[in-house]
């Protein structure tokens, strides 16, 4: 199955959910590149950014997950290969 390369970026409005966060990314660990998080306590979140190498649908469902999660907000950006 073909595959493209994405980035989504997260932002965590709180802590509150950020370990149901974690299990979405665990369930998907096999698609995923890398992962970079930057908490940033003086606005009281954290930016997240996690590169991955998945089919267009495997990408959608890990953003539908991550969205339907209170207080984190989801964005990707695809490459065009």
């Amino acid at each position: 199955m073909e595959t493209r390369i994405a980035v989504i970026a997260i932002v965590a409005e709180s802590r509150d959910h950020i370990d149901e966060m974690n299990r979405v990314l665990s369930a998907y660990g096999e698609y995923i590149i890398g992962r970079m998080g930057i908490p940033y306590p003086k606005k009281g979140v954290s930016l997240i950014s996690v590169a991955v190498d998945a089919p267009n649908q495997t990408i959608s469902a890990l953003t539908g997950k991550l969205g339907n999660i209170e207080g984190i907000n989801v964005k990707t950006a695809y490459s065009k290969a």
